[in-house]
């Protein structure tokens, strides 16, 4: 019997996998979730480097937020990668939610840094 943590495991790796066929050399939008925050970071896997990073325990949204676990600190927090990411010159990115299921606060970070500028 698989646990929660093999069943995680499994379809991030599924997960990026399949991110690693349809890239196309584009940048990669990757989304960790924790308990308490949520954390995005556009990555360039070709040369191993962040192109851009937000969080919810970022200083220019701390104070902004009552926490960082709703889905309107996952808002504010899509704005401001696809503000960053725009800044360091990426436009098209491929979205990486890792093992989490599009829903919630993953989703929510998703539309809001499609509204920002960023195409995927």
């Amino acid at each position: 019997m698989f646990t929660l943590q093999d069943t995680h495991a499994r379809r991030t790796r599924r997960v990026r996998a399949d991110l690693r066929r349809k890239s196309k050399d584009r940048p990669r939008l990757s989304v960790f979730r924790s308990s308490k925050h949520i954390y995005a970071q556009v990555i360039d896997d070709s040369q191993g480097r962040t192109l851009a990073a937000a969080s919810s325990i970022d200083k220019a949204l701390k104070s902004k937020l009552a926490k960082g676990t709703d889905k309107a600190a996952a808002a504010e927090v899509g704005k401001l990668i696809a503000e960053r990411a725009s800044a360091a010159g990426v436009k098209e990115v491929v979205f990486d939610r890792g093992g989490y299921l599009y829903h919630g606060r993953v989703k929510a970070l998703a539309e809001a840094a499609r509204e920002g500028g960023l195409s995927f």
